[in-house]
Formats: C-alpha cells, structure tokens, sequence
C-alpha cells in the first residue's frame, strides 16, 4: 500500500494492525506500508515520510511491537509511561490493555509485529512448563542494544526478508512456523515482564520455601499421578501443611495447582495439534481428566473457551 491521503493511510493502517486516529501533515505525507498477516503473527514494514501522531485505544487481543529502524518516535501510554525510540536504539512494546499515543518524525520507519495473545502467552506457556493466564506485562520500551534486543532485532528482520523472498518461509509453513515461533522467544527474552526471572532461571525460589521442589515436582510429571500425600512426603511436611502452605503462598490448593498446571498442558497440546487427526478427548486422558463435561467447564473457567474452540484455532 502507498498513498499520500491520511484517510487511506489509516484505513489502510486499520485494517492491518487496529483502529486509530491519525493526525498528521497532509501535504508531506508519503506512506508506505507492506504487511504479511498469519493466524500468530503481522509483520509489516511502515514509514509515512512526514510528522504525524497515532492515537490508538487498547488492542486486547494483540501485543504490538515497534522496532524503530529510522528517524525516532515519541509514545506514551495511558498509565503515564512515556518513551522516546531513536533507531536502533530503542523499540515499544503496546500493551493489550493499554491506549497510546506515538508522534513520528518525518524520516521514522519501522518494522511493526502485531501478535495474538493467545500465541504468545500459550508459547510462553510451554517455556516455563506451567499456564499463564494473565498479561505479559511488557515494560514500555524495549532496549535494542543489549544482546537480547539485539538478537530479536535480527530474527524480525531475518523474517521480513524471508517472508518477501520467493520460495522463503511463505511457501514453508512448518519452516514459518518456527522461525515465528524464534521470534517470540526472542521477544519474551529481550522484554521485562513480571514473568523474565522464572525464564532466565532466577525466579526467587526462597519465597516459596519449601514448596520450591513441590512446584518442580508438579511441572516435570504433571503427566503422573499427584496426590496430596506424595506432595507432602516431598515437601517433608504434614499434608496439612502442604495445604497450609499452598493456600498462603498461592492462594489455592496443592491439587488446584496441579490441575492448573495440566489444563495448560492440554491447551498447549492443542493449539500444537492436526484438528483433523486429534481428538479433544484423548489430549485431555493424556493430562488426566476423564470426566469431560468436567474437564469441559474447567478448561473454559480457566482460558474463556471451549478446548474444542482452541483445537480448530
């Protein structure tokens, strides 16, 4: 898409990414936009050659990323948090939750990701081996100088230039699926979030105490049998202590913990499987829930669907 009409621009910008408003120098403007869009992931390349301003609302169901590859942009967002992004410098990370405002300059290009939430906190999700049911509550900016900015910096612009060759990665899903799958990665790495300790390793073990090798336990066989009293025995505590322990530290029950932990297990199983070669039933024996009107409604207290919706994403 180029156009030099602001109307155009963003509807052109909407129909890609989410609705807006655009303000902005209609005489200089000059935008360019080149977008490739899957069930996980956009990746589009922006620039509109003049000053303008996007006022956006929340996403909900998306993350947004800027990476800046030219001129800067200036952004903040309904919290109060503000950001200044000089190329190659600096990068955005817009909150599902959040509305933001970002002033270009007129040279500002950037590569933009655009990436469903479901598909990120599910990858997440596998990394550290338990559900994630919140937010990933990215900082608002993103550093692209260390290595970890600098690496994911890398593989977005790896993937743009695959997805624009003939023969790349458009035309190799499983291949596409996985460098998308690298980038996400690279993301999780690269952002702060309240969830960056537990994957670099250095969650604070020391909180949870001696539930510390309780919670290991549960998430390397969470495919075996758990009971309250094997917990306890690794725990080297009472089961009423156990139960003690799990309320106060995590608010719930050492065995609504583990069913947490499979239900996550299942709806990685899922988002991961053939629709036409799995069935919904037998990923959910797999994790251990037999009674499936039950594990039904438990699936859909948990994730806000049915597990046969996850299955036909």
């Amino acid at each position: 898409m180029a156009t030099r009409s602001l109307e155009d621009a963003r509807d052109a910008v909407t129909r890609v990414y989410l609705p807006h408003d655009l303000v902005g120098e209609s005489e200089a403007l000059d935008m360019r936009l080149n977008a490739v869009s899957d069930q996980v992931l956009t990746l589009g390349y922006l620039t509109y050659q003049a000053e303008t301003e996007l006022r956006m609302p929340a996403a909900a169901q998306w993350y947004h990323v800027n990476l800046q590859m030219t001129g800067e942009t200036w952004a903040r967002r309904r919290d109060g948090r503000t950001e200044h992004t000089p190329a190659g410098v600096r990068g955005l990370v817009l909150d599902p939750e959040q509305a933001n405002t970002v002033r270009w300059s007129p040279d500002a290009e950037q590569l933009i990701l655009k990436i469903s939430r479901g598909a990120l906190e599910s990858h997440l999700s596998d990394l550290l081996g338990r559900p994630v049911t919140d937010v990933v509550d990215f900082d608002f900016g993103l550093d692209l100088t260390t290595p970890a900015g600098q690496s994911l910096l890398r593989s977005v612009q790896f993937l743009a230039v695959e997805l624009e060759r003939p023969g790349g990665v458009r035309d190799q899903p499983l291949a596409r699926r996985h460098l998308e799958s690298y980038v996400l990665t690279s993301l999780l790495q690269a952002g702060r979030h309240q969830y960056t300790d537990a994957l670099t390793g250095r969650e604070d073990s020391a909180r949870l105490g001696r539930l510390a090798p309780v919670i290991r336990h549960i998430e390397d066989h969470a495919d075996s049998e758990l009971t309250p009293e094997s917990l306890a025995r690794i725990a080297c505590v009472s089961v009423r202590t156990l139960h003690a322990a799990f309320a106060e530290q995590l608010g719930e029950t050492p065995m609504a913990y583990v069913r947490r932990i499979r239900l996550g297990r299942v709806r990685s199983d899922l988002l991961h499987a053939d629709a036409q070669r799995i069935r919904v039933t037998d990923v959910a024996m797999r994790w251990g829930f037999f009674h499936q009107s039950r594990f039904a409604q438990q699936y859909r207290e948990q994730f806000g669907e049915l597990p046969s919706v996850t299955l036909h994403r």
